[in-house]
C-alpha cells in the first residue's frame, strides 16, 4: 500500500508516534524507536510531559528525502 497524504492537514500538525505508524503502513512502534535511536527516523518533538510528535511537514520531508531513482 502506498503512502497516503491528507489532504486536510496543516504544515504545523502533530502526529503521534501510533498516528506515524499508521501513515507508514502500520510498522510496529518498536521499528519506529528503533529508527529514532539509529537518527533514522524523522525529526520528532519531545512534549513537556515527556511524549513525542512529529510535524506533518517533517514527516511528508522524510518520506521526500526517501525517494530512490529507478535503476
Amino acid at each position: 500500500m502506498a503512502h497516503q497524504r491528507t489532504t486536510n492537514s496543516s504544515p504545523r500538525q502533530l502526529l503521534t508516534i501510533a498516528e506515524v505508524c499508521e501513515e507508514l503502513n502500520e510498522i510496529a512502534r518498536s521499528t519506529f524507536y528503533e529508527w529514532r535511536a539509529k537518527n533514522r527516523a524523522p525529526k520528532c518533538i519531545k512534549l513537556p510531559n515527556g511524549e513525542i510528535r512529529v510535524r506533518r511537514s517533517d514527516l511528508e520531508h522524510w518520506l521526500d528525502s526517501r525517494t530512490e531513482e529507478a535503476a
